[in-house]
């Protein structure tokens, strides 16, 4: 038998092309991130309820349901899909913040961050899976930007979310957010 494919995934014809390591080194932080993103462990499931000491005649009728914050609601299926409605509603309460164009080759800092959101749109909790540590005025007004453009699309068909973004913030203080990012220059 012959192997299907003996060339090389990277030779060093395609490291030679200009910006071609920036990529790879940019690609592979990022599929780093992703899988580190996998990694988290769920929440533990919520106790057993009781059983109803008493067991009426007729069932009671069911609670209403929760009715979504007044605003946008996501008809998002998934928490993937669910990230791209996050990330154009903080797009949309930021448009004087965002970086117009290809971001510069060199950022301030690459932040990954995960939102838990309620039924509701509201955060429940937010978690530093990549924390730009090195410039915590920047940690602090990623934080603030979250918690500032709450609530968010209440997630109808997922009841809750959480999902996760990766923040690629400029030294100008502009941002773009990996989801809806326009790509970043190879050169300065």
């Amino acid at each position: 038998m012959t192997p299907l494919n003996t060339r090389p995934l990277i030779d060093s014809s395609t490291l030679a092309r200009p910006g071609a390591a920036l990529y790879l080194a940019w690609g592979s932080a990022i599929g780093a991130a992703l899988w580190l993103a996998g990694c988290a462990t769920p929440p533990p499931p919520p106790p057993p309820s009781a059983p109803p000491a008493v067991t009426p005649a007729t069932p009671p009728a069911p609670p209403p349901a929760e009715p979504p914050a007044a605003g946008k609601v996501s008809d998002a299926t998934s928490a993937r899909a669910y990230r791209r409605d996050g990330a154009q509603h903080i797009y949309s309460l930021n448009q004087h913040r965002i970086y117009p164009g290809q971001m510069p080759p060199l950022l301030q800092a690459v932040g990954v961050m995960q939102v838990e959101l309620d039924a509701r749109g509201h955060i429940r909790r937010l978690e530093w899976m990549r924390a730009p540590k090195h410039v915590p005025a920047v940690m602090a007004e990623i934080e603030r930007t979250v918690r500032a453009a709450a609530p968010f699309p209440a997630p109808r068909r997922l009841g809750s979310v959480v999902y996760t973004d990766t923040w690629l913030w400029d030294k100008s203080g502009r941002f773009q957010l990996d989801t809806l990012t326009e790509g970043q220059r190879s050169k300065l």
